[in-house]
C-alpha cells in the first residue's frame, strides 16, 4: 500500500491536472470573448460612422434645398421684372 505522502502527492498532481486543464478551457473562452467584443465594437464603431455621415449629408442636403429654393425664388423675382420692364419699354408707336 502506497504511503500517506505518496498519496498526497499523487492527489496534488491530479489537482494541478485539472487546473491546468481548466486554465486552458478558460484561456480558450476568454480568447473567444474577446474576439467577439472585438467584432461587435468594430461593428457598433462602423454604425456609428455610418450615422455620423449619413447626418453630414443630410444636413448638406437640407442647405442645398435651401439653397435651391432661394435660388428659385430669385429667378422667379428676376423673371418678374424682367417681363414687367419690357412690357415698358415696348409702347406702341402712335399713328
Amino acid at each position: 500500500m502506497a504511503s500517506r505522502a505518496e498519496r498526497y502527492k499523487k492527489a496534488a498532481i491530479r489537482a494541478a491536472k485539472k487546473a491546468r486543464m481548466w486554465a486552458l478551457t478558460a484561456a480558450r473562452e476568454a480568447d473567444r470573448l474577446l474576439a467577439a467584443a472585438q467584432k461587435r465594437a468594430e461593428t457598433e464603431e462602423r454604425r456609428m460612422r455610418l450615422k455620423a455621415a449619413l447626418q453630414r449629408t443630410g444636413k448638406m442636403l437640407r442647405t442645398v434645398g435651401r439653397a435651391a429654393i432661394v435660388a428659385g425664388v430669385a429667378a422667379g423675382i428676376a423673371a418678374a421684372r424682367a417681363d414687367s420692364r419690357a412690357r415698358k419699354a415696348a409702347k406702341k408707336p402712335r399713328r
